[in-house]
């Protein structure tokens, strides 16, 4: 000790701490909060691992051991990839749910019909909830969030969206004091995985998604991600919550990557461009205080420059770009999908419950504040946007000046032409890219052009993004 400085006092919680340490463990000590999973499958068997894993040291930050008291699964006999021992597992979710002794319920079983109930039950008893269920918080999020309310319960969602990527948490915590005015992610790992493989092999998109199914990064039904539903659920949580306004899936524009083939590709790559199935959503009242939000809300493949960092997210990776009024561009990227990156997206979900339990403020943060009461979603046909355009057309003279004089009298500008040479058989590519239009005049435009008998094929119609 100093001279001149008076000895330290010691305050009851240090008194306490000391006492802890020469009588045991603080984990011996610390309070324990018992876990119900509600499916033992590929998420469920993570997050059961996760925690045995890093089960202590959670509980160190925490000052809560989290302890899994019980598991209902489907069929007690099906083999499982984690060992999860028979005394945990049930198939009585209800005897799992309406335990008094087991405060947090985490759904990971998927569906909508069975798991709404599970959720719905769990919140009536004022117990804090986490799913992982992107399907259900869609069509029913508003609906659930609204009964966490009146139960004074929370639902977790942190697993819903892009995975291991806590993207949740940056717009309800980490972004609180700004206006989101830009959000553009890559949010469906099967569909990253099969247009990177499309680029970088030259395949087809036929082939590399026979190669996916097998790999297991696509389902055997691939319709839900290829045809851009499962992004558009996650987009349309996304946009709920950074414009304060619950966003009906109807309203989302959505388009899969069937149409994608490896011609367009090549030409998107010839002009610098490279095609990525991105969820966007664009606030389109200036983000001025007190005025109604008006958001554009889409899933669509789309043209991105290769300058721009999001054309560089790969494979099975996610990514979300947020801008906001204040803090500017931020970047979001990691595995969006698989067993441990969902199940640490549920640990941060358990850890924050802990927490809110232990404060005894199951509303510490709401899971959704609906302070915009007036928010709409833009109807498609009043966007604005670039498109890369492509037509089968026959190789004829006068091909292209007919298809112009279309574009021209809907006052739709062509930026540039590509007409490959090399090309045979009945029809020939024709590749355009076309100035700032609306979405409605542009489809008008295309189903005259469609009529023309030099026209061969559906044309096809892709947004181009220039993120500004």
């Amino acid at each position: 000790m100093r001279a001149g400085h008076p000895p330290r006092s010691l305050t009851l919680s240090t008194l306490g701490f000391i006492a802890q340490r020469s009588s045991g463990t603080i984990a011996d000590l610390m309070k324990q909060l018992n876990v119900g999973l509600i499916g033992g499958g590929t998420v469920g068997g993570g997050v059961y691992l996760a925690l045995q894993r890093n089960g202590t040291l959670m509980s160190s930050r925490l000052g809560s051991n989290l302890r899994i008291a019980a598991v209902a699964v489907r069929d007690l006999s099906r083999p499982r990839s984690v060992d999860i021992p028979a005394s945990l597992l049930t198939t009585d979710w209800r005897s799992v749910v309406e335990n008094p002794d087991i405060p947090i319920i985490c759904e990971l079983m998927g569906g909508t019909t069975t798991a709404k109930t599970v959720v719905t039950t769990a919140l009536r008893l004022g117990k804090s909830v986490i799913t992982a269920n992107k399907a259900l918080l869609s069509a029913q999020g508003e609906e659930l969030f609204a009964l966490a309310e009146k139960h004074g319960a929370n639902l977790y969602y942190e697993a819903s969206v892009a995975g291991g990527v806590p993207i949740i948490k940056v717009l309800r915590e980490g972004l609180i004091g700004n206006r989101i005015t830009r959000l553009y992610g890559i949010v469906n790992g099967t569909c990253n995985y099969i247009l990177t493989r499309m680029k970088l092999e030259g395949a087809d998109f036929g082939e590399v998604l026979a190669d996916a199914q097998r790999l297991g990064y696509a389902e055997a039904e691939p319709g839900l991600d290829v045809d851009g539903h499962d992004a558009a659920h996650k987009i349309g949580i996304l946009a709920s919550l950074a414009h304060g306004f619950w966003v009906d899936p109807k309203d989302i524009f959505t388009q899969g990557i069937r149409e994608v083939n490896r011609v367009d590709i090549q030409f998107a790559g010839q002009l610098g461009y490279t095609i990525k199935l991105i969820g966007s959503v664009k606030r389109c009242d200036k983000g001025r205080a007190g005025s109604p939000v008006r958001a554009e809300v889409c899933v669509a493949p789309t043209l991105v420059p290769n300058s721009h960092v999001l054309a560089n997210v790969n494979h099975v990776y996610n990514a979300v770009l947020v801008r906001g009024d204040v803090v500017g561009d931020t970047l979001y990227y990691g595995r969006g999908a698989g067993q441990d990156p969902t199940a640490s997206a549920v640990l941060s979900d358990l850890a924050d419950a802990a927490l809110d339990l232990n404060c005894h403020d199951h509303l510490r943060i709401p899971p959704f504040v609906p302070h915009e009461r007036g928010g709409s979603v833009v109807k498609m046909g009043d966007t604005i946007s670039r498109y890369y355009l492509r037509l089968s057309v026959a190789d004829r003279p006068g091909t292209l000046a007919r298809v112009a004089t279309i574009l021209g009298e809907a006052k739709i500008g062509i930026s540039s032409v590509i007409q490959p040479e090399g090309h045979e058989g009945e029809s020939v590519p024709l590749i355009l890219m076309i100035h700032d239009a609306a979405y409605s005049d542009v489809r008008k435009a295309l189903t005259i052009i469609a009529r023309l008998s030099v026209i061969k094929g559906a044309p096809v119609l892709f947004r181009v993004e220039n993120f500004d």
